[in-house]
Parts: C-alpha cells; sequence; structure tokens
C-alpha cells in the first residue's frame, strides 16, 4: 500500500465539511496531516517498544468498514493516537501546521484526532495477514510505514506529491 492509496480513502468531502473549508484545502491538510501522522509512527517504529506498542493499537483497529464517514469516528481515541504518534512535540506540530501558508483555515488541532483512526484502520488493514515480528527490522511494522511513506505514485517518492521535508522541516527535531 503506498501513501496514496491511503489519501484516496480518507474521507476528504466530510473532512471539508466537518471543518468548515473547501475540499481542495481539506484534501491539502489530509496530505500534510497523514505525512505527519506517518512519519511520527514510522519514528515510533524504530524501537521495539514503539513497535510493539503501534502493532497492539492497530489490533484495536483492524476490521472490516463498510464505509469510512467522519461521524463514524471516535475522536476522542483519535486525540489519544495522535498523544502517543506525537509526545511532547503534539503542541508545537499542530501549532506549525496550523500556520502553515499551505494549509490556511485548517485546525490540525481538529484535523489530526479525526485523520489518526482514519490511518490507523487502513494500516491494519494493510498489515493482516503480513508475516514477521513486530520489531523495526525485516517484515515489521516499521517496514510496512516506511513502504507506505516511500512507495508514492508522487515524484522523487513524495507522497501525493509533497514534499516531506518541507512539511516535517524542524517538526521532529529536524529529523522525519
Amino acid at each position: 500500500m503506498a501513501y496514496d492509496d491511503i489519501l484516496k480513502q480518507v474521507p476528504i468531502g466530510d473532512i471539508a465539511k466537518r471543518l468548515g473549508v473547501a475540499p481542495d484545502v481539506a484534501k491539502s491538510a489530509v496530505e500534510q496531516g497523514g505525512a505527519v501522522l506517518l512519519s511520527g509512527l514510522a519514528r515510533n517504529a524504530s524501537s521495539p517498544d514503539g513497535s510493539a506498542a503501534i502493532e497492539k493499537a492497530l489490533k484495536k483497529h483492524q476490521g472490516p468498514k463498510t464505509s469510512m464517514s467522519v461521524d463514524d469516528i471516535d475522536q476522542a481515541d483519535g486525540g489519544k493516537i495522535v498523544t502517543h504518534i506525537l509526545g511532547p512535540d503534539e503542541k508545537k506540530v499542530t501549532e506549525k501546521l496550523t500556520t502553515s501558508d499551505k494549509t490556511a483555515g485548517i485546525d490540525f488541532g481538529k484535523l489530526l484526532p479525526i485523520l489518526a483512526p482514519i490511518i490507523m484502520n487502513l494500516i491494519a488493514d494493510a498489515n493482516k495477514g503480513r508475516s514477521g515480528g513486530t520489531g523495526g527490522g525485516q517484515g515489521g511494522i516499521g517496514d510496512l510505514i516506511g513502504g507506505i511513506l516511500g512507495g508514492s505514485s508522487g515524484t522523487g517518492g513524495r507522497p501525493g506529491g509533497i514534499d516531506l521535508g518541507s512539511v516535517l522541516g524542524g517538526l521532529f527535531g529536524g529529523k522525519k
């Protein structure tokens, strides 16, 4: 699964309505917010403890979803996911994304708790049937997330045509 595949399954129209913005603005924000969440997951998956925690969380998000609607999302759970992914950088990251010129009008403090459960569900579905342990090594969740981030059809390995370096620059202490 590539990042572009994830983006195609996100209910952009529902998110745009919920946040009161145009669909193209919501799409841009979802691309950036999704990249930040996936990058944070990848960073967390680089340690055995972080990887095990992600695997445990993914089990809670497995299961068939007949439709993905913002109304069906547990935003309180989404807030917890965002806190786990971004850790102590959460406020700094959401503020920096909210003040970005590319996503004027989007409050990432509201968007990320909507987006996080969707992404977790899609990763959980992609992870079903994969062999390998939970570690950041071969076949682990870190490889799956790394594949999503690196396997887009965007130019230059940029998910959805997004330049992750510009989105993430400085958000995680200069690291992706």
